[in-house]
């Protein structure tokens, strides 16, 4: 009898471009996949990968518990009314209450913890009650994936879940033969790129700031490029006339959003992501380190896990501008030659270390020991 999987996340966009490969994997060992996510523009992609879909309402960033409420009880119907075996969660909401419905409705539970953003660093009445719904599933999944240790301890120390069933992987890995290494010819000039969604959290003012004194002392020699979603719904967002701002300065090129990030990646001579937002391991940075890129990034939670100091890149202190300027200069003065050489050990690192392949095999062995205990 043919096994049914759920694969549940805040966007379908997420599923399609993070977890495409896993997906795949598993319509490949003969399971029967059905992704659940609010309809957009890649739920159709979705499907024609193969898998199902189901269209959900989450409020991603919101804090109305009507909506989260909803939500709760969207899952549960979805739940009740098929006979699903196991499900895969990613992204916060739907690890709580895509776990809370599944436990109601005997279907095991494997989550993917990737990163905690703000949750543990504020201690204002939404992230008391985020850590109460957290505790609160978590005791009842099954499985915890960890993208990095210090999130793993974190969650033991407060008591969210059983050590036995916690597990670490290699943040969602990177695609190594999609993400090849791609080294980029002299002409002279240094192109640094940040690929992220436009948040403040994500480093975003502290790269401007830097490129605006790079730019003043070196010119046209230098040049800062930003990719990804602008104008998100979130505090800490850039907002449209900001961006606007900055391009108008000279200071930054803003590119918009992709689904190709290999061809903007491939340009690039440095990866950077200044980033203290509480992160899993950065998708960015794992598929620049595949593609040979040297990478700049801060000593923080998930990021750091990308860098070896002075090897493959360099580490800066979080929320430090002055710091951020000292390591972009570093690479600036580097020969063409010598980043070059540290993006072969970017490559070597993210082989090693981060393949795809180790996250997927990991989810299928989960699966294939859930499924026995069933």
């Amino acid at each position: 009898m043919i096994k049914n999987i759920l694969i549940s996340a805040n966007t379908s966009w997420y599923l399609y471009n993070f977890r495409k490969n896993t997906i795949l994997s598993l319509l490949d060992k003969g399971y029967s996949v059905t992704t659940i996510a609010p309809k957009d523009y890649y739920s159709e992609k979705l499907e024609s990968l193969g898998a199902n879909f189901i269209d959900i309402f989450i409020d991603q960033g919101g804090t109305n518990p009507i909506n989260d409420l909803k939500t709760l009880k969207k899952f549960n119907d979805i739940y009740s009314s098929g006979n699903y075996d196991v499900v895969l969660n990613f992204t916060p909401k739907n690890n709580i209450y895509s776990t809370l419905a599944a436990k109601r409705n005997n279907i095991k539970v494997i989550n993917n913890i990737a990163g905690l953003g703000v949750l543990f660093i504020n201690e204002n009445i939404t992230s008391k009650i985020a850590r109460l719904l957290y505790k609160i599933s978590q005791r009842k999944a099954d499985k915890i994936f960890f993208q990095n240790e210090d999130d793993k301890q974190l969650f033991l120390q407060h008591d969210l879940a059983k050590e036995s069933i916690t597990d670490r992987l290699p943040g969602s890995g990177a695609d190594l033969s999609r993400f090849e290494l791609t080294p980029t010819s002299d002409d002279g000039v240094v192109r640094f790129l940040l690929i992220a969604r436009m948040l403040y959290d994500k480093g975003i003012g502290h790269y401007v700031e830097a490129a605006r004194e790079l730019k003043a002392k070196y010119g046209d020699k230098v040049e800062f490029n930003l990719l990804g979603f602008l104008a998100v719904e979130n505090p800490s967002a850039v907002s449209k006339e900001e961006m606007q701002g900055w391009v108008d300065e000279g200071i930054v090129n803003y590119l918009g959003v992709s689904d190709e990030v290999e061809k903007e990646i491939a340009k690039a001579d440095c990866m950077v992501l200044p980033s203290y937002y509480r992160e899993g391991v950065p998708k960015s940075l794992l598929e620049a380190g595949a593609m040979g890129k040297p990478i700049v990034t801060t000593d923080n939670v998930g990021c750091r896990e990308t860098v070896d100091d002075g090897i493959n890149g360099y580490l800066c202190d979080i929320r430090s501008t002055a710091s951020l300027i000292q390591a972009l200069d570093k690479m600036i003065n580097h020969t063409h030659q010598e980043r070059l050489a540290m993006g072969v050990k970017s490559r070597e690192k993210i082989e090693r270390e981060f393949d795809e392949k180790i996250v997927i095999n990991k989810y299928l062995n989960a699966i294939n020991d859930l499924l026995k205990e069933k």
